[in-house]
């Protein structure tokens, strides 16, 4: 899929703990990693919105566009 979901990046730039984020937002460890490893088809604005407030970013600073 062309777009890469960066939350490792911005976790590890906060020195933030996967279930920290998870707890956070209020997704499941699991959900987590399905975003961060590739595997989401969709996210929801809602879930985008608590990612950007959890982590005090833009979607931009998360979402990448890559070409194939």
């Amino acid at each position: 899929m062309p777009i890469v979901v960066r939350i490792d990046l911005e976790l590890a730039r906060r020195k933030m703990s996967v279930a920290e984020f998870a707890d956070a937002v209020g997704l499941t460890p699991a959900n987590v990693a399905v975003l961060k490893n590739g595997r989401a088809k969709a996210i929801r604005f809602s879930t985008l919105d608590a990612i950007c407030r959890v982590l005090e970013c833009q979607p931009g600073d998360i979402l990448q566009w890559v070409d194939e």
